[in-house]
C-alpha cells in the first residue's frame, strides 16, 4: 500500500475539505469553516480543546459539541487523522490526513511531522512477515524536543 507524502499548502487543503464536505451537501457554516481553516492550516497537531479555543475568538457562542461534530465529521469522511492517546488527549492532523510517522515530546507534548522515506518499504515487509494486508499504520516516537533540551532543570 502506498501512502501519499506530499503536503498541500494551507489554502489547496482547505479547499479540498470544503470540496468533500459540499460533495456530501454538508452545511458550511461559519463556526465549521473555522474549525476547517485551523485544521487545514495547523501544523501542531491541535486537540479539540485548543481547535475550541480558537474558534471562540470569533464566534463566542460557539459550544464544543461543534467542534466535537465538526472533527468527527472530518474524521469519517477520512479529512483529518486522529492521533488517539491513552490518557484521551486525541490530536488531529488537517494537513496530512494520512498514515505517517510523528515525533512526540513527552514533555511538552508537541508532535511534528518528519519528513522520512521508507515507511513503503517497512509496511511491505511488515505484510510479507506476517500475511496481513495492511490497510493503515501509526509510526510514532517519543523523545524530548530540541526546545525542552535546552530547558535547564532548577
Amino acid at each position: 500500500m502506498v501512502f501519499p507524502v506530499k503536503t498541500l499548502d494551507s489554502q489547496a487543503r482547505l479547499a479540498q475539505m470544503i470540496d468533500r464536505l459540499k460533495s456530501r451537501d454538508f452545511r458550511l457554516t461559519p463556526q465549521r469553516m473555522a474549525v476547517l481553516r485551523i485544521l487545514a492550516s495547523s501544523e501542531g497537531h491541535p486537540s479539540v480543546d485548543q481547535i475550541y479555543e480558537q474558534v471562540r475568538r470569533d464566534f463566542p457562542t460557539t459550544s464544543i459539541a461543534t467542534v466535537y461534530k465538526t472533527v468527527a465529521l472530518l474524521r469519517e469522511l477520512g479529512e483529518i487523522l486522529e492521533l488517539g492517546f491513552p490518557d484521551g488527549s486525541n490530536r488531529y492532523d488537517g494537513n496530512k490526513p494520512f498514515p505517517h510517522p510523528h515525533v512526540i515530546c513527552t514533555q511538552c507534548k508537541s508532535i511534528h511531522d518528519p519528513e522520512v522515506n521508507g515507511l513503503t518499504d517497512l509496511t511491505k515487509e511488515v505484510s510479507a512477515e506476517t500475511g496481513f494486508q495492511i490497510t493503515t499504520h501509526r509510526v510514532d516516537f517519543f523523545g524530548i524536543c530540541r526546545d525542552c533540551q535546552r530547558v535547564v532543570p532548577k
